[in-house]
């Protein structure tokens, strides 16, 4: 790592999950759950696209936010290069899922669980 690691405020994490509800939105994807924490997020997303379009676009969407808030350089690198990505095919894969995102993150912080499951 060239920086040191970047960490997300209270107000930080309030934006990137919005960004995260945002880009769903745009793009037609369900957003069934999501928990942005101080230095990664986890996020269930139902969509017909492929795992690296879905993370670089949340990365996209959460950068612009971040960048609106003014706080960093200009070249601060934000994201890990990749990601882990999961497929769920299953419906018990994606409550699974679901459960560990919101429940087993510890302290609860940027919390989202969608209210149609």
């Amino acid at each position: 790592m060239s920086q040191a690691a970047y960490l997300l405020d209270r107000d930080s994490r309030v934006m990137v999950l919005a960004a995260l509800r945002d880009v769903c939105l745009h793009r037609g994807w369900g957003l069934l759950a999501a928990h942005v924490r101080a230095n990664h997020v986890h996020v269930v997303v139902e969509a017909e696209a492929p795992p690296e379009r879905i993370m670089n676009d949340f990365k996209s969407y959460a950068s612009r936010e971040l960048n609106r808030l003014g706080r960093d350089e200009y070249d601060r690198k934000r994201w890990a290069r990749h990601g882990s990505t999961r497929r769920l095919w299953k419906d018990q894969d994606v409550r699974d899922a679901i459960r560990y995102v919101v429940e087993e993150q510890g302290e609860p912080m940027a919390v989202f669980i969608s209210d149609d499951l």
